[in-house]
């Protein structure tokens, strides 16, 4: 399962987003912003508070970096 916490107004939370998409790589979204308890559980798992943190069965990824989604992902460039 891939988890990105996101916020709304963040450009890289949209590219990772899209990157999954156009992958056909399902995930689930967590808007922090508007939920206390997913920005702790973000904060948790990346020693971070910036967006995106992304999930990938339990590799953390902070930011949208192509490569590391693509090896975590298992994905072909």
């Amino acid at each position: 399962m891939v988890a990105v916490y996101t916020t709304p107004v963040c450009s890289h939370c949209r590219t990772a987003k899209q990157f999954l998409r156009e992958r056909g790589v399902p995930f689930r979204e967590v808007d922090v912003s508007r939920n206390e308890a997913a920005a702790r559980e973000a904060m948790r798992k990346s020693g971070q508070t910036g967006v995106p943190v992304i999930d990938v069965n339990g590799t953390i990824i902070v930011g949208f970096d192509r490569a590391r989604l693509v090896r975590a992902l298992g994905l072909r460039t």
